[in-house]
């Protein structure tokens, strides 16, 4: 059922304590660096932050926050917490604004365009401090525990996002409403850096980024594209018995291509540059949909051609901002598992329930038990300039989706003014083994781009009909989800899914010979394995395989030469002697072949 009654996060208690600690935070920041500018101070998903510009020292540098700064921070904080300071609000006129923050350029800044907009200018005083502020806040400081708040971190923020503005300094924290479910916060964090995807790709070689390439463009290593292409081959065995076909198509297009979709009025700040050749523009491409959308209209279409899905795994680039960049679940270069679903709008409903049941099946493999679908609509005032502008056609779109998700008791979120240009989408989120929250994945329905691409089909009646188009990526980009399944599977990835299944080890250098034979019979079965015939003692090699995270290691001795069997060790630490050779290929590929998350 949908929790679209539920309270929204911007009006609940949480979300109160969180921006009220942010405000806390800016007047203990300018008790101790009274010259400091303040530029703004939001709540997050797990706490808030606040942007200063400390400006610079004697020696013309940007001044820093120092990390025993935090613990200052703190204290001041909790005393300004325990005078129990009401919050106060007020609004004020543009030039009331500008003479109270006088000052305070970034405070200007947003002044100005808060009186072009015509929107109320506001402000929230608690004890001497007053900032900018349009609420929402607890009644009085006393209200946030002073136990379940911590400052986290410090960290470098371009001001609004732009390379080219001010770098300032950002102070990031948490809070909750009681020490418990901070010191829970705090245990899931300490959990998610030893899974971090980052520190567990090098480790278990699965990626790297090369400043001389570029950020955010992952190079994959051996190990990692196994990861991409088991996750293609589940994809496509997937996606061929639910009647996809697939196509490829090129990496760049000409500039007329994106005019004509859309995206170059709507996402020119997120594409590459163009490239000037032979008196034309091209660009990378940042989605394969005008592509897909050429394929269909490349020849007559019937309805007995409908539905048509078109599947890719087509490689995107986008230039995302480098403050975002994020190892692989923020890049510029991504291969998505992209389809697009041509289908009349009496097959529409019908599509999107498959679509879903795909996702679910995904979320049951991967042992995914938390997941919630974000229903993403237009805003009116949006039609026209952000939005498509056919109002019917929008709240028709939008209820189809929500009467789908209600009869598939689909867990949805509804959130106005984030649609797609061109129709309204969900977007997944899912949790990780520790409760990490991603956004994976994103399922669209497109009423815009087939009439921008003439794309039709004749009916049942022999008029000539446009096309609904679905945008589809159950598993999202290799990168992001990939990612994602590092840190959810702590590095531990089921058999099927390992880069490298069972590692062959001899205990001494006679076993070498035994130990390549087994290898070598393994893999003629499928099995991913190596031998490890290397100088090192067997204690080492063990050592070596469990940082790997390998499931399986077969130690092999003079016993077990002489009867043909192996020892198997399993990442669980279970250990079983004389197993035979057949016994075992055909365990393994037992679990294999079935996708089991067991060893």
């Amino acid at each position: 059922m949908s929790d679209q009654n539920q309270q929204p996060y911007e009006l609940s208690d949480l979300y109160r304590i969180r921006h009220t600690a942010a405000h806390v935070l800016a007047q203990a920041v300018l008790a101790l660096y009274p010259a400091a500018k303040l530029a703004i101070g939001p709540p997050i998903d797990n706490g808030f932050y606040y942007d200063f510009d400390l400006g610079l020292d004697d020696d013309g540098r940007r001044r820093t926050f120092k990390p025993d700064d935090l613990p200052w921070l703190e204290k001041r904080m909790r005393q300004i917490i325990a005078g129990k300071h009401p919050l106060v609000y007020r609004e004020i006129s543009a030039a009331e604004a500008r003479q109270l923050f006088h000052d305070q350029p970034y405070k200007l800044e947003l002044i100005d365009e808060l009186s072009h907009s015509g929107e109320p200018i506001s402000t929230y005083r608690q004890d001497s401090f007053e900032d900018l502020c349009r609420g929402p806040h607890v009644a009085h400081t006393g209200q946030i525990a002073p136990d379940a708040f911590q400052l986290m971190s410090i960290a470098g923020a371009y001001w609004r996002g732009d390379e080219n503005r001010p770098m300032l300094q950002r102070i990031y924290g948490t809070a909750w409403p009681h020490k418990q479910e901070l010191k829970a916060h705090l245990h899931m964090l300490a959990e998610a850096r030893q899974r971090d995807h980052r520190k567990l790709g090098r480790e278990l070689e699965i990626f790297i980024l090369d400043d001389e390439i570029g950020p955010g463009l992952p190079l994959w290593l051996p190990n990692g594209n196994i990861l991409r292409e088991e996750l293609e081959r589940l994809a496509r065995e997937m996606e061929d018995a639910a009647g996809y076909v697939y196509v490829s198509t090129p990496h760049i297009a000409k500039e007329a291509l994106y005019l004509r979709s859309g995206h170059l009025p709507y996402y020119e700040d997120e594409m590459y540059a163009g490239m000037e050749r032979e008196g034309a523009t091209y660009y990378l491409k940042p989605m394969n949909c005008p592509f897909h959308h050429k394929i269909f209209g490349s020849k007559p279409r019937s309805y007995r051609d409908l539905p048509l899905r078109l599947s890719e795994y087509g490689t995107v680039y986008r230039y995302e901002q480098s403050g975002t960049l994020m190892g692989l679940l923020r890049v510029r270069g991504q291969t998505q598992n992209d389809a697009h679903i041509y289908c009349a709008e009496s097959q529409l409903a019908a599509e999107f329930s498959a679509v879903l049941a795909l996702y679910r099946h995904y979320f049951a493999l991967f042992g995914i038990d938390k997941y919630v679908m974000r229903l993403s609509k237009h805003s009116k005032a949006g039609l026209g300039k952000k939005y498509v502008d056919d109002e019917t056609m929008w709240l028709k779109m939008e209820d189809l989706i929500r009467q789908v998700m209600i009869s598939e008791n689909v867990p949805f979120v509804e959130a106005d003014d984030e649609a797609a240009f061109y129709g309204p989408k969900i977007d997944v989120q899912i949790w990780s083994a520790i409760g990490r929250e991603f956004s994976i994945a994103t399922n669209q329905v497109d009423f815009a781009q087939p009439a921008r691409f003439d794309l039709t089909f004749t009916n049942e009646q022999g008029v000539s009909e446009m096309p609904f188009c679905i945008h589809r990526a159950p598993l999202g980009s290799h990168e992001r989800f990939i990612g994602f399944l590092i840190e959810h599977y702590a590095g531990n990835f089921p058999v099927w899914l390992s880069p490298e299944q069972v590692r062959v080890i001899p205990i001494t250098d006679a076993h070498q010979a035994y130990a390549a034979e087994l290898t070598a019979q393994l893999r003629a079965t499928g099995i991913r394995a190596q031998a490890m015939v290397g100088s090192e003692r067997m204690n080492a090699k063990v050592r070596q395989a469990q940082q790997m995270k390998l499931p399986y290691m077969l130690i092999v001795g003079d016993q077990e030469m002489a009867d043909g069997t192996v020892s198997v060790r399993e990442r669980s630490g279970i250990q079983q002697q004389g197993v035979a050779v057949a016994a075992f290929v055909q365990h393994v590929k037992g679990v294999v072949d079935g996708r089991s998350p067991h060893l």
